[in-house]
């Protein structure tokens, strides 16, 4: 595996995505609504984006951020077999949301790992 993105609950993407712009030369790459929430995915030089999560019908962001706060999210890593990275955690006794990859963004299959058994981290596998 290795490092895809990382995800940042924000309640103004726009901005924060200007911001980074100017403090990382991370470009938007890709926006998109979908599932409540507008994303953008900010391109960083030498591989991986920031994904800036942004409430925009309720739904999960709109709870995390009212619950922790604007941050870090997730980590999000890439593997070319989800359903084998599952397996794997399974096998590891790790807690899963999702038991079966589901659509994620850019259209890719994604699955997340329960931060109660990674150390508090919400880990998200993504297959291209």
């Amino acid at each position: 595996m290795r490092f895809d993105h990382v995800g940042v609950a924000t309640r103004d993407a726009a901005d924060l995505a200007e911001l980074f712009d100017g403090l990382l030369d991370a470009p938007v790459a890709h926006e998109e609504t979908f599932d409540g929430m507008a994303v953008a995915f900010l391109e960083l030089d030498g591989g991986g984006y920031f994904e800036l999560l942004e409430p925009a019908d309720g739904g999960a962001i709109a709870d995390y951020l009212d619950r922790e706060g604007p941050g870090i999210h997730h980590v999000a890593l890439a593997t070319d077999d989800v359903e084998g990275a599952l397996d794997r955690a399974r096998d590891l006794g790790v807690d899963l949301v999702d038991e079966a990859p589901r659509p994620g963004a850019w259209g890719h299959e994604v699955a997340f790992c329960h931060p109660s058994s990674t150390g508090g981290v919400l880990v998200e596998f993504v297959e291209h």
